[in-house]
């Protein structure tokens, strides 16, 4: 064989490769006529994965797509939610997907995912993923403090509260449950417990949307049983790695049952407004919340709340010192009862994950 031959043989060779290399791959048809040689790895989230010998790894927006074909069967999940495992061809605007179960005729933007046969819907592994981030990101604080006296007067009292937080950076969720017992000289001047749950969207930058619960007894103040619901909007107007302070406002609806039948009982819409802020130093943290709901029926009736605390870690920083005060003033409280109570605390608080 001369040199001429052997050239020749060789140029047929790399043809029949190439050939065989295109044919083999999968083709994606773009709307300024661009036609994109590789192998589709998935379709998700209006995207398409392709993958190329001669550009690595490219991402498409969907929108900008006219056709696509595969070689290989590939599984389609249609924005209907229909799936069908099969190959896919162009035939002008449409798209056809030919498999064992038959022929379907769609379009791209019809497709809402694409994956290998065998593998995984990416809309599940995303949920598998987001799930195991949500748990990864749990928190939990335990807080206890108890205080006593003997002598002139006796006094016992005993303070405790639990919160769970799901933080991640699109939304909080928090559980939280408080009880709060006192006895001076033989007489309760404290039994009062609480349970709640706040939760909030940050759907926009510094905006979010928010829903709360709160209900509980507080037998010194003659309230059997209290409740009130909320929902509204949030502003983050400081929202730093250190530092957030955050703007609530919204409607609620509470509820107030007394012992004494004399005093009426409360069951009315109104509004919701909250303060919350947070401030991070190198080793301790200030916060301070409030919140404050009159009722429509009488703005002249309406609850607030202020705790505000300095916490400073220990040796061990899972154990934390806290001091700090709150206030709790019903403008119109139940029979012989005093509209503001102050209590100042010292608190021992244990965090873990």
């Amino acid at each position: 064989m001369n040199l001429s031959q052997t050239l020749r043989t060789v140029l047929f060779l790399t043809s029949v490769a190439l050939f065989a290399s295109t044919a083999s791959a999968d083709v994606v048809e773009t709307k300024n006529g661009a036609r994109i040689v590789g192998k589709v790895t998935k379709i998700e989230g209006g995207k398409i994965y392709v993958t190329t010998d001669y550009a690595g790894d490219l991402t498409l927006k969907q929108s900008e797509v006219t056709g696509l074909t595969t070689d290989a069967p590939v599984v389609v999940r249609l924005a209907s939610g229909t799936t069908l495992q099969g190959t896919v061809s162009a035939e002008g605007a449409a798209l056809k997907i030919t498999g064992a179960d038959g022929q379907l005729a769609t379009s791209v933007e019809k497709v809402a995912a694409t994956w290998a046969p065998g593998g995984e819907d990416p809309q599940v592994t995303a949920m598998k993923k987001d799930l195991a981030e949500r748990e990864h990101h749990w928190s939990y604080e335990a807080t206890l403090d108890m205080t006593g006296k003997t002598g002139n007067s006796e006094q016992l009292g005993t303070s405790s509260a639990f919160r769970a937080t799901l933080k991640t950076p699109n939304d909080t969720l928090q559980f939280y449950t408080g009880y709060n017992r006192q006895i001076s000289d033989g007489a309760k001047s404290a039994d009062q417990f609480r349970a709640g749950i706040d939760y909030a969207d940050n759907f926009s930058g510094r905006t979010s949307w928010y829903v709360r619960d709160e209900g509980g007894f507080d037998r010194v103040k003659g309230i059997d049983l209290y409740n009130t619901a909320a929902a509204g909007f949030g502003y983050d107007f400081l929202k730093e790695p250190k530092q957030l302070l955050t703007l609530r406002a919204g409607l609620s609806f509470r509820y107030e049952g007394y012992t004494n039948a004399a005093h009426q009982s409360l069951k009315s819409t109104g509004l919701d407004f909250g303060l919350n802020h947070e401030w991070e130093f190198t080793r301790s943290k200030l916060v301070d919340r409030l919140t404050y709901t009159p009722a429509f029926e009488d703005f002249s009736n309406f609850h607030f709340t202020h705790e505000s605390f300095y916490e400073i870690p220990l040796a061990d920083p899972a154990w934390k010192f806290r001091l700090g005060v709150s206030n709790d003033y019903n403008s119109k409280p139940g029979t012989g009862v005093e509209r503001l109570d102050t209590s100042y605390f010292t608190r021992m608080v244990l965090n873990w994950k």
